[in-house]
């Protein structure tokens, strides 16, 4: 009786102190079951399922988009990117214009980011072993410090000045490269300084400073095969920072710019198939040169909206 005794006073002083263990497991489990019909993990699974699919839903109807709407923002997502496919470049150049009728800079330029951000590693793999490291890793750091401003600039400046803004830089760019015929002279490696800068300020602010590098390294480059590769490289690890920090800013917590994205996802590939294709069989500065002056109408176009607003 008095082992008895203090075994019971044990176990009801062990219930106390972990009252868990007052319940034997197997009849926990199966109280557990029984108060709720089906398991809470199940439950709450399809409910976050549920609120996701809502969810997405809800974003494609606010988009507000007319079929005639998609087929143009589709159409322009294409041309732009059949001449990403060519000149590894010039996505906001084509596609901002038009789609600055139905959004505003600050929500074209994320939306293009992820987009170059596979058409960029897709133009970067085939020619990877071309790469010039050094003259990569010395516009790295440059173009990192030009992409914080520009993320600054683009989130902090009113939308009717971005569209002069935009208009002016269109515009300049279009004129440039129709004035410019002849080949530099060689740059000196400290241009990597205001070419990085200025590129990926240009490139976070409005989608596309990759005319910059190209100038440059057309420059120092003598191989055509290395300059391309090398700008590829630089565009790709531009996306990667100006995608890290549109994330930082919280730009991409809206649903709605993730599903415009999917949506446009086919017209992008679609179009940098098509731009690698014609690569191959089409004169690469002849068609450049017919998308510039589609680029030079877009871009006065804009400033003209700006002045007549």
């Amino acid at each position: 009786p008095a082992a008895k005794s203090m075994h019971a006073a044990h176990q009801a002083n062990r219930d106390r102190r972990f009252p868990w263990h007052c319940t034997p497991r197997a009849a926990l489990l199966r109280s557990t079951l029984d108060h709720h019909s089906s398991p809470p993990f199940q439950a709450h699974s399809r409910k976050e399922a549920s609120v996701s699919h809502t969810d997405v839903l809800a974003a494609f109807s606010q988009l507000g988009f007319t079929p005639f709407d998609w087929l143009l923002i589709e159409l322009a997502i294409a041309a732009a990117y059949i001449v990403f496919g060519i000149a590894g470049f010039g996505t906001a150049l084509v596609a901002g214009p038009i789609l600055i009728h139905f959004m505003p800079l600050s929500r074209i330029i994320p939306l293009l980011v992820m987009l170059d951000f596979l058409a960029a590693f897709g133009n970067l793999l085939p020619s990877r072993q071309s790469v010039v490291r050094s003259e990569l890793m010395r516009l790295l750091p440059c173009m990192a410090a030009g992409c914080t401003l520009g993320v600054l600039f683009l989130l902090n400046l009113k939308s009717d000045l971005l569209l002069l803004l935009m208009g002016l830089f269109v515009t300049g760019y279009a004129v440039y490269s129709l004035a410019v015929k002849v080949r530099p002279t060689q740059l000196a490696a400290g241009w990597a300084i205001p070419a990085g800068v200025i590129g990926g300020l240009f490139g976070a602010l409005f989608g596309s400073g990759g005319f910059l590098y190209a100038i440059y390294l057309n420059s120092r480059l003598t191989s055509r095969e290395q300059a391309r590769a090398t700008q590829s490289a630089l565009i790709s690890c531009s996306t990667v920072v100006r995608l890290t920090l549109f994330m930082i800013a919280g730009v991409y917590s809206d649903i709605s710019l993730l599903v415009l994205a999917a949506c446009l996802l086919p017209a992008m590939l679609l179009g940098s198939l098509a731009g690698r294709a014609l690569i191959k069989k089409l004169s690469r500065e002849a068609f450049v040169r017919l998308v510039t002056w589609l680029v030079l109408v877009s871009g006065l176009a804009l400033i003209v909206r700006y002045l007549t607003a």
